[in-house]
Parts: structure tokens; sequence; C-alpha cells
């Protein structure tokens, strides 16, 4: 009888987020603290506190504090860990992806870095907003905060989706 495989990360989520964040796996010191985005020089946790999706710069060991903040995280594999190029061939599960944005309802599905989202939607994209949604969820796609991708850093489209995610007027205090 085969075991199933163990998940390397708990999801973050809940109904009605502003933005669930979704890299392609836990890197390998995220695993190891059972953190997300725990990797030394990784600008995930700064680059939230400074483009306002948090009112100070929350660590990897609180990532379950981003609820209060309307937002969430999970990744594309969750049973894997490593950088992408180690991952596993066909460890993605875009299917469960899709059932966790249909039953939770996140106004975005943030993809951190490029290789999550085109695994997801099967397609090459750009940075930023894309035109087709993933289930209810508009799609933005981020630039990797990991160190290992500082070439492609690009503080912009996180700033960008930080604006579009904030509340219209009258609306949630949550982001």
């Amino acid at each position: 009888m085969a075991s199933t495989p163990q998940i390397i990360l708990p999801d973050l989520l809940a109904p009605g987020l502003a933005v669930v964040f979704c890299g392609s796996a836990a890197g390998r010191a995220s695993a190891a603290a059972g953190a997300y985005y725990a990797g030394p020089g990784n600008r995930f946790w700064p680059t939230l506190h400074k483009v306002g999706f948090t009112p100070r710069q929350v660590q990897p060991s609180e990532f379950r504090s981003l609820l209060d903040h309307g937002l969430g995280l999970t990744d594309l594999c969750k049973t894997a860990a490593g950088a992408d190029h180690e991952l596993p061939r066909g460890q993605d599960d875009a299917a469960a992806l899709l059932r966790k944005i249909e039953q939770y309802q996140p106004r975005f599905l943030a993809f951190v870095g490029k290789r999550a989202a085109q695994a997801a939607l099967d397609r090459k994209l750009a940075y930023g907003l894309q035109e087709k949604r993933f289930g209810p969820a508009q799609v933005f796609v981020l630039p990797s905060p990991s160190g290992a991708a500082r070439r492609y850093w690009d503080e912009r489209p996180w700033a960008a989706l930080a604006d579009l995610a904030k509340p219209p007027a009258g609306g949630s205090d949550r982001v």
C-alpha cells in the first residue's frame, strides 16, 4: 500500500482573502524551519512590509499572522522541497491549487515567480496582472524574492499588486 506523500508546509488559507501567494515549493531552508520564505537572503518578508501589505516586517516563523492582513500562502508542489531546478517532475498539482482557490475565493492569486505561474497555467507569462483568471481569482505574477533569483528582482510588480489589492473605499480594513 502506497503512503500519502508528506506535506512540507501547511497551507495558510481562509475564505475571502485579498491575496494568496503561491510559490513553486518550499525551499530547503523553509522546509527545515517549518516556515515559508525562511531562506537567507529571501526578500519576501521585507518586501511585504515595504510595499504596504504588512505594518511591520513579519518574521518567517510568524507566517500564520498573515491571515490578519488578508493574506494567504500555498505552494504548487506541497510534497517536495528545494530550488526550482531540484523539484521532481510531475509533483506540481495545479488541480489541487484550483480547488483551493475555488473553495477560499481570494481576490488575487499571486504567483511568487514565473515557474509556478507557468506550470499552473501551462503557458509563458510576463510579470504583472494577467488577463485570464484562475478560478474566481485575478492572477498576478511576481518576480521571485529568492536570493538565488536576484538578477530578476524588481520590486515594482509587488508594489503594483499591493495597490490593486487595497480594499475599496468603505470596504474591509483587511488588505
